[in-house]
């Protein structure tokens, strides 16, 4: 069987602010690199630059939710998307 295809994100927290509610950083994968920002009270992700967006937004909207108490400002974490860039 043909394994699932998968590639490896990288994600660094920059900032953090709990008063107005959002989580700012950086993630790359498969070559490209995005800044972003997520209002976790509202549950709206921006990432930018627009070039490859489609491939990151969903698995990386997914994992924010998924760690949300666990990401700290400083802090890098991994995770793996189920395609490959």
């Amino acid at each position: 069987m043909t394994p699932l295809p998968a590639t490896r994100a990288h994600l660094r927290v920059d900032r953090q602010c709990f008063r107005d509610q959002f989580l700012e950083g950086e993630v790359s994968a498969g070559g490209y690199e995005w800044t972003f920002r997520w209002a976790f009270d509202r549950g709206e992700l921006r990432v930018e630059p627009s070039l490859g967006r489609a491939l990151i937004e969903d698995a990386l909207l997914r994992f924010l939710v998924r760690a949300d108490y666990k990401l700290e400002p400083g802090g890098d974490y991994n995770f793996t998307i189920r395609a490959r860039f």
